[in-house]
């Protein structure tokens, strides 16, 4: 999963710089509608989807990966499923748009807590994806746990959370690019002499 990451640096990063420019755009127009948010928010999830699975299935012919990938899959689905319930329904209600990104959240946040997890012996920086995790399940839980508050209040925390995410997934992104692409035991046997 590592050598997966790490390949694509490229797509965690641009995840991040999505999310960055959701949140802005969600501080920057406080006032936005209601459907509006819906089309940003469903442009959001479909690109962050995207990128998710092209990360997971860019190196397909890496047999030992294919496990671990998983995560990343279900991840990527489970935005792409978000960012289509989203443009399918524009007209959706604040408190169904409220639980579908609070239920996105979470997933999402989850699938990268144990994504983390499983990194811990093949990364430096695993921490970086599990503070993004943990702060999209904070984020989803304090939807779910405050969704009486005012429209303008949901935006501005929607907007704090998505830039808090998208800086640690750059971050990972830009760790990432610096490791090597290669494992040591991937190398050692590239460099192994072939047998009959």
């Amino acid at each position: 999963m590592f050598e997966t990451l790490s390949r694509h640096w490229w797509a965690v990063a641009l995840r991040g710089v999505a999310a960055i420019l959701f949140g802005v755009l969600a501080l920057v127009w406080p006032a936005i509608t209601i459907f509006a948010l819906v089309i940003a928010f469903g442009a959001y999830a479909l690109v962050d989807g995207a990128f998710t699975l092209v990360a997971a299935l860019g190196n397909r012919d890496d047999r030992r990966a294919r496990g671990s990938r998983a995560w990343l899959v279900a991840r990527g689905i489970a935005g792409i499923l978000a960012g289509i319930l989203a443009v399918v329904w524009p007209g959706i209600t604040a408190l169904a748009l409220l639980w579908v990104i609070a239920l996105w959240a979470m997933v999402a946040g989850g699938l990268d807590i144990v994504a983390a997890i499983q990194l811990r012996k093949e990364m430096r920086h695993e921490w970086l994806l599990a503070l993004s995790g943990a702060l999209s399940v904070l984020f989803g839980v304090l939807l779910v746990v405050w969704p009486a508050a005012g429209v303008l209040t949901l935006i501005v925390l929607i907007g704090i959370a998505a830039i808090a995410f998208g800086v640690t997934l750059l971050l990972l992104g830009l760790r990432l690019r610096r490791v090597p692409r290669q494992t040591p035991a991937a190398a050692g046997r590239r460099h192994r002499p072939a047998t009959a």
